[in-house]
C-alpha cells in the first residue's frame, strides 16, 4: 500500500496534471483523437490501483452503440476507458469526487441529477446526440453498484436515449451492446465474497474507506465482456429492449463468475 501512495505522490500526479493540459488543449481545438489522453490516464491509474484488465469481445465500432453495463465499483471507470474510447452516463455526485470525478471530467462523462425527475429528458437527449455522431456511450443500466455477483433489474429510462437519437434524420441505425465488468482474482487467486466487500461500491459507503481497502487488496484481475450488439428499431418497445439487454448481462456475469464458456457469437 506504502508503495502505492507513493507512486500516486511522486508518478502519478505529476503526469496527470499533464494530461490535463494536453487535454484541455485537445478540447479547446475541438480535435478528433479527443480519447487518446483520458484512455493514458486510465492506464495510469490502473497500473497504480493494480487493477489488470481483461478484455473478451470488442465494442462495435463505426456504428452509434449504447453500451449497456452492470457497475460494481467506481474502479469501473478505469477499468472499462482504459480500453474502449466511451463516455460515461453517471449521477452528478460523481464529478465531485476526488481522482473519480477528474478521470469521469476527461471522458466527457454526462452527468444525470437524480434529484430532479426533468434531468433524464436532458440526459437522454445528449446521449443521443453523442451516439449518432458516432460516439459509444455506456450506460450502467442497474443504477446504483452491487458486490458483483448479480446483476440488478435495469433501468429503461436512459435506455430509450436509442430512440432519441434516431429521431436524427442522419442516424439510420442505432445499436445497443451489453457490456459486463467483473472482478475475477485477486493476486493470482479467484476473489472470495468477503474480498468483494472490498471492491464494491455498496450503500452509503464513503469514498475515503473504500479507497482504502482497494490500496490494501493487492492486483485485480478485472474481466470486461463485450456481447453481440443489438440493432434498434424505432418504434422498439423500450422496456423490452432493456430487458433483452439484462438478460444478456447476467448471462455474461454468470459464465465469467462460474468460468463457463459462452456460445461463440457472444464474444464478439
Amino acid at each position: 500500500m506504502i508503495w502505492r501512495i507513493v507512486f500516486f505522490v511522486v508518478v502519478t500526479i505529476p503526469l496527470m496534471l499533464a494530461i490535463v493540459l494536453c487535454q484541455s488543449i485537445v478540447l479547446a481545438l475541438k480535435l478528433k483523437n479527443w480519447n487518446f489522453f483520458p484512455r493514458l490516464a486510465h492506464k495510469l491509474v490502473c497500473f497504480n490501483l493494480g487493477i489488470k484488465v481483461i478484455q473478451i469481445g470488442k465494442p462495435a465500432s463505426d456504428k452509434p452503440t449504447l453500451l449497456v453495463s452492470n457497475h460494481i465499483s467506481w474502479l469501473d471507470i478505469p477499468a472499462i476507458g482504459s480500453i474502449v474510447p466511451i463516455s460515461y452516463v453517471a449521477k452528478s455526485e460523481v464529478g465531485r469526487w476526488p481522482i473519480v470525478g477528474f478521470l469521469a471530467n476527461l471522458q466527457k462523462t454526462i452527468f444525470v441529477d437524480r434529484q430532479k425527475k426533468t434531468d433524464t429528458g436532458r440526459v437522454a437527449h445528449e446521449m443521443g446526440e453523442r451516439m449518432s455522431d458516432g460516439r459509444a456511450v455506456v450506460l450502467f443500466a442497474e443504477g446504483t453498484s452491487d458486490i458483483g455477483l448479480h446483476v440488478l433489474p435495469f433501468r429503461s429510462a436512459l435506455v430509450g436515449s436509442t430512440q432519441a437519437a434516431m429521431k436524427n434524420d442522419h442516424v439510420s441505425e442505432m445499436y445497443i451492446q451489453p457490456m459486463v465488468i467483473a472482478y475475477t482474482h485477486l493476486n493470482g487467486l479467484p476473489i472470495s465474497a468477503a474480498e468483494r466487500s472490498k471492491i464494491a461500491w455498496i450503500g452509503d459507503m464513503g469514498i475515503e474507506d473504500n479507497i482504502g481497502d482497494i490500496l490494501r487488496v493487492g492486483t485485480k484481475s478485472t474481466t470486461v465482456m463485450f456481447g453481440e450488439p443489438i440493432a434498434i428499431a424505432r418504434d422498439d418497445d423500450r422496456k423490452m429492449i432493456t430487458k433483452n439487454a439484462e438478460e444478456k448481462v447476467r448471462e455474461m456475469l454468470v459464465a465469467i463468475n462460474r468460468q463457463t464458456p459462452l456460445p461463440p457469437a457472444h464474444l464478439g
